[in-house]
Parts: structure tokens; C-alpha cells; sequence
């Protein structure tokens, strides 16, 4: 099975984005770890839009 290239440049802008790393550093993670960080990253985003909403 091969990860579609459009799939793997949106989580190396996501992670660059949030983290401002490097993208060779980014490209290095291994596939589970570069997507356990999106995710992460998504939770945190989507707690601070309702944090945001609640003031």
C-alpha cells in the first residue's frame, strides 16, 4: 500500500505549520509518529476553537 503524495504534503504544511520544524525532520518520522502528531495537533486546535467560543 503507498500514502498518496497529497496526503503526506498536508501533513508535512500541518506539522510545519504548528510546530515550525524543518521539513526533512517531518519527512524523517516514521508514518505512525508523523500522524500521532497531527492528530495530537488537531485536538489541540479544535480545544482551543471551543475554549474560543465559550468567552
Amino acid at each position: 500500500m503507498t500514502y498518496a503524495a497529497d496526503r503526506i504534503e498536508e501533513e508535512v504544511a500541518y506539522l510545519a505549520y504548528h510546530f515550525h520544524w524543518a521539513i526533512g525532520d517531518i519527512l524523517d518520522l516514521e508514518h505512525g509518529d508523523r500522524r500521532a502528531y497531527v492528530s495530537q495537533i488537531a485536538t489541540l486546535v479544535e480545544r482551543g476553537a471551543r475554549a474560543e467560543g465559550k468567552q
